[in-house]
């Protein structure tokens, strides 16, 4: 398979508990009759996302040996992402995430050794052949140390692929002085508004942007309900999102992305881009996980309208 898109990076089984009736505190226990076990992290949502609405997308990532038998990778398998470059741990089990959802925010905990050193999957020849034909890279990950995560993306660039990255909550990287040498290879960054201060040091969402767009070339920040903003050459772009019946926030952002992502390889204008971003990520909350509200193409260009 020849994939347009690439979503590399860090692949989670996320176990969610959701609509709980109260907020979890040491030493006491909560109960919900609401639970799932999904695909997570940015590798997973992003890349489902897209290739639902018809993008042809691989994903490059490392999973233990027991994903072959867990429902969270099978689906991955079953929904037409091409995983031939993806690394399988004997070592290390699968990454695993457990969420927790209350009142619209959420709290995560996760076990990642397997996350380690990512950047030698990048050596492998199948992951070469796949970056020879593709045309854009997400990166889904903790991209640290920056200076050897920096030289990484402005190899692929030379190979004329495109590249975006959503950094995640991480402030040793997110607060780094390098951070620039990092983003200046990127067309696109995809910080949520709390993300995008951490990075400047700003305390406006428009300052943020403004900076940010010294660095990278077309700076994306989501602001949940509130939509999104962009800003490229100068000019600051707002676009409001849906009002939706929000179940779970888990993995919007990064739903966010793959809609966004879709909309570019699409050649779509970026205005468009950022409304099918903020519909694919409204839609997101409106299910457990991520992954499990995903919109057609064609239900997608109809909400697009709405915006």
């Amino acid at each position: 398979m020849s994939a347009e898109l690439i979503v590399f990076g860090e692949f989670f089984r996320d176990l969610i508990f959701y609509r709980l009736p109260a907020l979890p505190s040491m030493g006491k226990e909560v109960k919900t009759a609401h639970f799932t076990e999904l695909p997570g992290g940015g590798v997973a949502t992003t890349a489902l996302i897209a290739a639902r609405l018809g993008t042809p997308t691989a994903v490059v990532t490392r999973v233990g040996e027991d994903a072959r038998q867990r429902r969270a990778w099978m689906r991955i398998e079953q929904s037409g992402i091409c995983t031939v470059s993806c690394e399988f741990s004997k070592r290390f089990p699968t990454a695993i995430t457990v969420c927790a959802a209350y009142n619209n925010e959420r709290m995560m905990i996760t076990h990642d050794p397997i996350n380690r050193e990512l950047h030698l999957l990048l050596k492998r020849h199948a992951v070469k052949q796949q970056l020879s034909r593709a045309r854009h890279v997400h990166l889904a990950c903790t991209p640290a140390p920056i200076e050897l995560w920096a030289s990484k993306l402005g190899a692929l660039r030379s190979l004329g692929l495109t590249v975006s990255t959503d950094l995640g909550w991480n402030p040793e990287v997110l607060q780094s002085a390098k951070l620039p040498l990092l983003l200046k290879h990127c067309e696109f960054t995809f910080p949520n508004e709390v993300e995008a201060k951490a990075m400047t040091r700003e305390n406006s969402v428009e300052k943020a942007a403004r900076r940010l767009c010294k660095w990278v070339q077309t700076p994306v920040i989501k602001l949940g309900q509130e939509g999104c903003l962009a800003m490229r050459r100068g000019e600051l772009l707002r676009v409001k999102s849906i009002r939706v019946n929000s179940v779970d926030p888990t993995g919007a952002g990064d739903a966010f992305n793959g809609g966004f992502l879709h909309g570019y390889l699409s050649n779509w204008p970026l205005e468009d881009c950022l409304r099918a971003g903020n519909v694919c990520g409204a839609m997101a909350t409106t299910s457990a996980g991520g992954s499990s509200a995903i919109p057609s193409r064609a239900k997608l260009l109809q909400m697009m309208k709405r915006i």
